[in-house]
This record gives structure tokens, C-alpha cells and sequence, in this order.
């Protein structure tokens, strides 16, 4: 069995692409001692391997105990890093800074007092330049550190300059971390009660976010301040549902990159992740013209040099631009085009399977589901769904909630009624955990519930109760997730009116203002 170590030590290796893997044979076989030919014995075993598999180790490397295979694990571990690290160097400016800042202290220790605060010096430049306020910290304290303790000669007024800065830096990076903290505690949040159900729950945000603000609010500027300023702003509105005006905030948050483009290649991630919240604010919003332009710019994005960089960069643009072209076919119920693209995001999915979250596979089962659905495949759609709720564990009881009700309709349409009584009370068992359910979530429960094995015509008269129900909860702010999770009004139409719900939903796109 593997120890987690391992598998840490496995999935680099599995990481890492071809010239990086050029690159650290040629680096480690600059050293010719024992020791490091068998680490490149090791490497070349973890890289040939599929599948983790310690015992291939004992077959390919002479004279190894147990004790000796974890040394040279370590060993493995800090020389890969260590290569990754002299490779990529040049692309990012923290670990150029990293470097800087560490060859100033080697300088100091040496006793080369003037040269070190030379490098300071290039290096605060750098920093300042890049808004690397962290690094500019450590920076200033070491500049201090030197002008304190020795006697460098350096003018009055460059001693002023630098406490001056030094207050002017803490108190930034202050405001950072208060935004950052509050983003994040956002986020805590919708992980812990979801989106806000009625007024009461949107009290309570509001205030654990007054709460939560800096005080000096009139003081944010630059671009981080602003960026988690707008995090937070984003993470608001998404919870309370307030999808315009969380669809300001995401503009706000991609503006920011517009006015500096240098913050592209140096704060990738965090573009990356800027331009899903947007696509996901047009999604919410149905606004089909503004989710094209910004599909279409993310897609651009992606085969630029900052967005192949990195495999963060790759996985997550590959991720969101995958989900957002899933996500344009659920908007405008094309949902046999959509099917389409099923096989080739799994097929992205397993390329990507060292780095992508069950969460994240769950998410795009759920929206599979709902394509399959919508083009009446309903034994694939129900397929899908039994997938998350046989593996869902404790994670997005929404989705499983929405997973069992596309289960329950699919059955339905299908006609398996033999067995849509077990499977109604699993579910019933499953919805009774739940502290609460909206308004359309129930009706469509008690629908499903309560109309198996009645006679056609009283079964219309449900559908037409169901229908007119839910019909005036359409934009009810609290309900307007429910509708993005599962169109169960144009569900309720198609039956109704003896069309598809792939054709109620084509039509309503054509005669959408925002088309």
C-alpha cells in the first residue's frame, strides 16, 4: 500500500511535462555520485508507472532496503523542486523576488553590508513595480534590519523615505488581508448555509458582512485592495442571489486586469477565476449575447502563454471553459448539440484526474445529467444522477437534492412506476435532512410524489397546479437557483403542450430581448 508521501512524490512526477522532465535529467546528472544515478533510476520507474506501485522499485534498483527507498524519496522530492524551481524562475516574479531577497541575506551575512542593500534595493523596485506588497514587507524589514544595526552612510532623507514607506506598505497589506479574509470567510460561508432563502437569512449576511469590512474603506486602492475588495462584493451577491449586481462586481473584477493587462501574466489565477464568476453572472442573468462575448474572450485567453504557463492555469481554463460551453446549451435548450460535447470533456477530465476535485467531476455529472435529460435520453440522465447519489457523500447536498429530483422525472418519463415508489421515499428520506427546501423545490417533489399511477387526465391537472404554481416564482430572487439547477417550469410546459422541453426552451431563447 502507498504511503501518502508517495503518492505526493508520484503525482509530481505524473505533473510534470515534457521539457520540465528534460530539464531535471539534465540538471541532477551534473552530479555523477551513486545516490543521484539511482535517483534518476527511481524517477524513470515513477514515470513509466500508470498506476502507483511500490514493489517495481525493488525490481529495477539494485541493492535497496526500505530504509534506503525513503531516503531516496526525499532525496527525489528536493531535487525535482528544486529543478522546477531554476526552470521557472524567469516566468514568475515571486520567485525571482524569493531570489533577490535571498541573495541579500547571503550578502548580509557575509558582511557585505553595502551590496546586499543594492539588491534591496532592485529588488523593492521589482516589487513596487508588480504590487508584491508581501515580499516588499520583507524586503523593507531587512533594509531596516541593515540601516539599524550598522553604520551604512546612507543620506537623512533615505532613512525617511523608508519608515515612510514602511508605514505606508503595513497599513496596505493591513487592508489585503482584511479583504482577503473576508472573501474567504464568505466563501466559508455558502459552504456552511448555501444561498439565502428568504429575508432573514439575508439580514444575517448582510450583517456578518458589514461586520467583516475594514473601517477604512476609504483608503482601498491599488490593485489587490480592490481585487478581494470585489471578491468580497462578489461572494455577497452570489449568496443572497443578487445576480446584477454580482454581475457589476465581476465586471469591476475584470476591469481591473483591463487597466494594468501587466496583471495578467502575474495574477493568472485569479483572472482565470474572474472570468468564470463573469460567465456565471451571464448565465444566472440569462444574458445570452453578454455569455458569448466573454466565452468567446476566456477561449481567446486560453491558448495565450499565461494561460498555458502553468497546469493550474491549463486545468482550471480547461475546467470553466468546458463548464461554461455545457452551460450555453442549458441556457438555450440546445440540448442534443450539447451532448455532443460530453465525450470529450471526459475525456479532458481524465487527462486532468491528478488535479481535479470529486466536487468539481460531481458538477459536471449533474450538468451531463440535465443535457441528457433535456434531450429525453433519460436512461443516460439517470445514470449520471445515480453516480452522485450513490457517491455524494456530505458534498453539495443541493446538487443531490436536484440529482434525485432529474433521477425521479427521468423514471417518470420513462415509466418505470414499479419502481418509482422506493425511489420516492429514498429521496423523501434524503429531502428530510434538509433544514429547508424552496418553494419550487417542494411543489416539484409533491408533484412527483403524489402523481404515480393516476389516470392521464388527472395527471394534467397536477402538471397545470404544478405549473401555475411555480410559474409566478420565476423571478423570485430567493427561487432563481432552483430554475438554474432544473427548468422545471419548461419542463411542466412540454408536458403540457405535447412539445419537447428541448423545443419550450428554443423558443423562449428566440424571443429573448438579450439574444
Amino acid at each position: 500500500m502507498s504511503t501518502p508521501f508517495s503518492d505526493t512524490l508520484f503525482q509530481l512526477v505524473k505533473s510534470m511535462q515534457k521539457a520540465e522532465k528534460r530539464h531535471f535529467k539534465i540538471y541532477i546528472k551534473r552530479s555523477s555520485d551513486k545516490e543521484d544515478l539511482k535517483v534518476v533510476q527511481l524517477f524513470d520507474a515513477l514515470d513509466a508507472m500508470e498506476e502507483y506501485d511500490e514493489r517495481v522499485f525493488y525490481r529495477r534498483i539494485d541493492d535497496l532496503s526500505k530504509s534506503k527507498l525513503a531516503n531516496l524519496k526525499t532525496h527525489l522530492y528536493k531535487q525535482l523542486l528544486a529543478s522546477l524551481r531554476l526552470l521557472k524562475a524567469k516566468e514568475s516574479v515571486d520567485l525571482q523576488l524569493s531570489e533577490q531577497l535571498d541573495n541579500a541575506r547571503i550578502l548580509y551575512n557575509k558582511g557585505l553590508k553595502l551590496q546586499s542593500l543594492k539588491v534591496l534595493e532592485r529588488a523593492k523596485e521589482l516589487a513596487r513595480h508588480n504590487q508584491k506588497y508581501n515580499t516588499l514587507v520583507q524586503l523593507i524589514s531587512l533594509e531596516k534590519k541593515i540601516e539599524i544595526l550598522h553604520i551604512t552612510r546612507s543620506p537623512t532623507e533615505q532613512t525617511e523615505r523608508l519608515a515612510e514607506e514602511s508605514l505606508a506598505v503595513s497599513g496596505h497589506i493591513d487592508r489585503v488581508t482584511k479583504l482577503s479574509n473576508l472573501a474567504l470567510l464568505l466563501y466559508r460561508w455558502y459552504v456552511l448555509y448555501g444561498h439565502t432563502r428568504n429575508e432573514e437569512e439575508e439580514d444575517r449576511i448582510n450583517t456578518y458582512f458589514r461586520k467583516n469590512l475594514p473601517s477604512d474603506l476609504d483608503r482601498v486602492n491599488g490593485f489587490y485592495e480592490r481585487l478581494y475588495l470585489y471578491q468580497s462584493y462578489c461572494w455577497l451577491s452570489f449568496i443572497r442571489q443578487d445576480f446584477l449586481l454580482n454581475y457589476r462586481y465581476a465586471r469591476k473584477w475584470i476591469d481591473l486586469y483591463e487597466e494594468d493587462p501587466r496583471m495578467v501574466g502575474i495574477e493568472t489565477g485569479h483572472y482565470i477565476k474572474g472570468l468564470n464568476s463573469l460567465l456565471n453572472a451571464h448565465f444566472a442573468l440569462r444574458d445570452f449575447r453578454g455569455f458569448d462575448r466573454t466565452l468567446a474572450d476566456f477561449e481567446r485567453f486560453g491558448s495565450t502563454e499565461e494561460a498555458q504557463r502553468h497546469d493550474n492555469f491549463r486545468v482550471h481554463a480547461s475546467i470553466y471553459m468546458n463548464s461554461a460551453r455545457i452551460n450555453r446549451h442549458l441556457m438555450r435548450g440546445t440540448f442534443s448539440e450539447g451532448v455532443k460535447l460530453v465525450s470529450e470533456i471526459e475525456r479532458s477530465l481524465a487527462e486532468w484526474k491528478l488535479f481535479v476535485d470529486t466536487h468539481r467531476i460531481m458538477l459536471f455529472n449533474y450538468k451531463f445529467a440535465s443535457m441528457y435529460f433535456g434531450s429525453r435520453d433519460f436512461g443516460r440522465a439517470i445514470d449520471y444522477t445515480k453516480g452522485i447519489i450513490d457517491e455524494g457523500g456530505d458534498m453539495r447536498v443541493d446538487l443531490q437534492c436536484y440529482a434525485r429530483l432529474v433521477n425521479l422525472l427521468s423514471h417518470y418519463e420513462i415509466g418505470n412506476y414499479e419502481i418509482l415508489d422506493s425511489l420516492s421515499k429514498s429521496a423523501m428520506r434524503f429531502f428530510s435532512k434538509m433544514k429547508k427546501l424552496t418553494d419550487v423545490e417542494r411543489a416539484t417533489f409533491d408533484f412527483v410524489q403524489h402523481s404515480f399511477g393516476h389516470p392521464p387526465g388527472e395527471i394534467r391537472e397536477r402538471l397545470q397546479k404544478l405549473y401555475d404554481h411555480i410559474s409566478h416564482l420565476e423571478k423570485s430572487r430567493f427561487e432563481t437557483r432552483s430554475f438554474a439547477y432544473l427548468d422545471i417550469i419548461s419542463w411542466a410546459e412540454s408536458k403540457l403542450t405535447g412539445r419537447t422541453m428541448e423545443s419550450v426552451m428554443q423558443g423562449k431563447y428566440m424571443q429573448s430581448p438579450r439574444r
